[in-house]
């Protein structure tokens, strides 16, 4: 059976406008999966907290202190193939338990790496944590996609993803309230401790106020993977549902040019939005008079421009094309990082502040229209849509290194303006190809 070609944006809508985006009868392991995107939105927006605090507590660099993002997002690129085959072995459910697992153990890891108060130990329990929350996306993203009417996956997914921000929310607020300690000391303090020989011992203090927030997140995770490990899940998403058919295969996903460019554009994009956060405290302390303190609450503001963007864009997407949509916000960024660019200080930070609101949209939608139509290659198409979060990793240290090549923190900025150009590029086109191939594509019944 076909699907029709003459389907447009506008004729998708309309066809979604009545439907439910909740699965029928099947509410609990929803909420308990949506739990899942506000914890790991949690751990992922703590790092920006992180970068700062190591940067101080470490006396680093920038570009050693982004280094934090790197260790994160480095680990979507390792585990997200290998999570997408154990799942096509063992379902959805067991690949949230192991990464649930492998995410509490990695926060737990921050009690010794403390202890030890070295910089390494840190990243090591980072990458652990950045792994645990690559299987995780492997398993979660494509399960709410699919857990409900095909013709709603992207409102359903913009809605489990519209926790998130809550959860980014919640982690800045987390670490501006328990990891900075508001203490900032001025050259001529940090000689006198130096003299005193107490400076080591006051670094050291600093380093272990993240262990208690950490340890304490991990301690959630498990009880949360515990709780899902007794709840029954769908046995069409759980289980080995193709047992015996077919399982699909990377070389299949070759034959999808629309989830080519999602992978593409996902890339370009994660890396924009970490870069843009993890370099938003350093831009505000370069350009601002404001305290530490403060510019966590700022962050905190583009993590609330970015769940309104959600509240208020996923139910417009009922009447609007979500590609065209995300398309549209994708040049309202490239103007308002212009002004971030060339208005460094207050007025720039307000401007790299509202990108947030437009962000808000871009993953789950890439993500969405990236599987759509891929069947029983849906598990190792996703995976290929996490591991593209690996963008995260690779896009923050590049932009500190711009800013040091440049000696322009308002300069690096450039590279998340030119990554709008490659979302707005994908919205406008890559809808067009995903109808494309669907149409050239049995449909799965």
């Amino acid at each position: 059976m076909q699907i029709s070609t003459s389907v447009g944006p506008r004729k998708e809508s309309e066809e979604s406008r009545g439907k439910s985006i909740f699965p029928t009868g099947q509410m609990l392991p929803f909420v308990l999966v949506t739990a899942i995107f506000f914890l790991w939105g949690m751990s992922n927006n703590l790092t920006d907290i992180l970068v700062q605090q190591f940067k101080k507590s470490f006396e680093l660099s920038l570009i050693q202190a982004q280094l934090v993002q790197t260790a994160v997002f480095l680990a979507y690129g390792t585990m997200a193939i290998p999570a997408a085959l154990i799942m096509r072995k063992f379902g959805y459910k067991s690949g949230m338990l192991i990464g649930l697992s492998t995410f509490g153990i990695g926060t737990l890891l921050f009690w010794p790496a403390g202890v030890i108060g070295q910089y390494l130990p840190f990243l090591l329990a980072l990458f652990l944590v950045g792994c645990g929350s690559s299987i995780l996306e492997t398993a979660c993203n494509p399960f709410m996609a699919q857990f409900g009417d095909p013709a709603t996956s992207e409102r359903r997914l913009n809605f489990a993803q519209a926790f998130n921000p809550p959860g980014t929310i919640t982690g800045v607020l987390v670490g501006t309230w328990f990891i900075f300690s508001g203490v900032e000391k001025s050259p001529a303090q940090v000689a006198a401790m130096k003299t005193a020989g107490t400076y080591a011992a006051y670094l050291h203090s600093e380093i272990m106020r993240v262990v208690p927030t950490y340890v304490v997140l991990g301690l959630v995770v498990l009880a949360l993977a515990f709780t899902i490990s007794r709840v029954h899940f769908p046995v069409m998403l759980n289980t080995e549902e193709t047992e015996g058919g077919d399982q699909g295969s990377f070389k299949a996903l070759l034959q999808y040019p629309h989830l080519i460019f999602a992978v593409i554009t996902q890339f370009i994009y994660v890396g924009a939005q970490i870069s843009t956060w993890s370099t938003f405290i350093p831009y505000m302390k370069t350009y601002t008079t404001v305290s530490e303190k403060e510019a966590g609450y700022f962050l905190t503001g583009t993590l609330i421009a970015l769940a309104l963007g959600r509240i208020i864009s996923t139910p417009l997407m009922r009447f609007i094309s979500p590609a065209r949509m995300m398309a549209v916000y994708a040049l309202f960024n490239i103007a308002l990082l212009a002004v971030g660019i060339l208005r460094p200080g207050i007025v720039g930070t307000w401007a790299i502040l509202g990108t947030s609101f437009f962000m808000s949209i871009m993953f789950p939608t890439i993500f969405a229209l990236g599987v759509k139509g891929l069947g029983p290659n849906t598990k190792l198409g996703g995976s290929l849509l996490v591991m593209a979060i690996m963008g995260g990793a690779i896009f923050p240290p590049l932009m500190a290194f711009i800013t040091r090549s440049t000696g322009s923190l308002a300069l690096g900025y450039t590279l998340p303006l030119l990554s709008y150009v490659v979302v707005a590029l994908y919205g406008f086109t890559g809808s067009r190809l995903n109808r494309s191939d669907i149409a050239a594509a049995p449909e799965v019944i």
